[in-house]
């Protein structure tokens, strides 16, 4: 059975072993300087972000981590997924077509327009999920970011 639970501030080890478990998976593990308390502040205090985590057989299987974004040309909020992580062992069963859903049933009660989220391209097993339930690949558009380092290169040579 698969539950889907908001996150609270009891979550914050539990949060922070899936953010750890997902840099795994990506192979990114270096890069997480996350901690419980940037997550605390940035989550519950200043609620920047929200967290789903879902539960298969009430154990804690995986998580979304999301935030509102807004479209200048729509004129109103969506969600942008940043990210679904489900533990290995539990995939193929629904839980992240579950975390979607229940990201689209508060999409829908808010009004929201739309939700968007990024994948790596050799991301397969998860690409054949957002295909069937019906996501739509917007290749047209080109990721850019400014690291921090860039952000202070930038202000710094005007």
């Amino acid at each position: 059975m698969i539950t889907i639970q908001k996150a609270s501030e009891k979550d914050l080890d539990l949060i922070l072993e899936f953010i750890k478990k997902l840099a795994d998976y990506e192979n990114l593990s270096s890069s997480v300087v996350a901690t419980k308390e940037l997550l605390k502040e940035s989550l519950f205090i200043q609620q920047k972000a929200y967290v789903l985590i879902a539960y298969y057989d009430l154990k804690p299987v995986g998580f979304a981590l999301y935030f509102n974004n807004f479209s200048t040309f729509l004129g109103k909020c969506g969600i942008y997924l940043e990210d679904l992580f489900v533990d290995v062992e539990y995939r193929n069963k629904g839980i992240g077509k579950a975390l979607i859903k229940e990201l689209a049933k508060i999409a829908n009660q808010n009004d929201y327009e739309r939700i968007d989220w990024v994948c790596l391209k050799d991301n397969y097993p998860s690409l054949e999920v957002y295909k069937k339930i019906g996501a739509k690949t917007k290749d047209e558009w080109l990721l850019h970011r400014l690291e921090k380092s860039d952000i202070n290169n930038l202000l710094n040579n005007k």
